[in-house]
């Protein structure tokens, strides 16, 4: 069952990688929703900085690699490096917490902690795609229903 569990996390986190990828232009990441909020590029940074609050409180001894991301100008092919080696990072704070039944300062198990970060994370897809659209920058019909291609990301 674990192989399962940590096989979705890698799954999610490739779709992100998949999203960051359709952006068709490193501009798009200023793109800004008429209701304010964060840009695109806020988005991700916003998506790693939360795996990292979470890797601080359950294991930390996973963060030297990672940094917190606070730059403004971040090019799309540094959010995908920081996102993946965040990702990496969770899929071995995931394994650690199934492992000891356990997520440091989460409750109730570490599988519901795995529902909380997808849930997290595509709210936050939803957002940047809409804003995306909102701007003008839609991403392709195809990239849209490749977020959900699961089976083959």
């Amino acid at each position: 069952m674990h192989k399962e569990i940590i096989e979705t996390w890698q799954i999610h986190n490739r779709i992100n990688s998949y999203l960051l990828d359709t952006i068709e232009n490193e501009n798009y990441l200023n793109d800004l929703s008429t209701a304010k909020g964060r840009n695109v590029r806020n988005q991700f940074m916003h998506m790693h900085n939360v795996r990292l609050m979470w890797i601080k409180e359950a294991l930390p001894e996973l963060l030297p690699n990672l940094e917190k991301l606070e730059d403004d100008n971040l090019s799309i092919e540094k959010l995908k490096i920081n996102i993946i080696a965040s990702g990496i990072a969770i899929e071995k704070l995931l394994k650690f917490g199934l492992e000891n039944n356990r997520i440091k300062g989460f409750k109730p198990h570490p599988t519901a902690f795995l529902g909380y970060l997808i849930s997290h994370e595509s709210h936050h897809r939803g957002q940047i795609v809409l804003i995306l659209k909102e701007c003008g920058h839609s991403i392709s019909k195809k990239a849209g229903f490749g977020l959900w291609q699961w089976g083959t990301r």
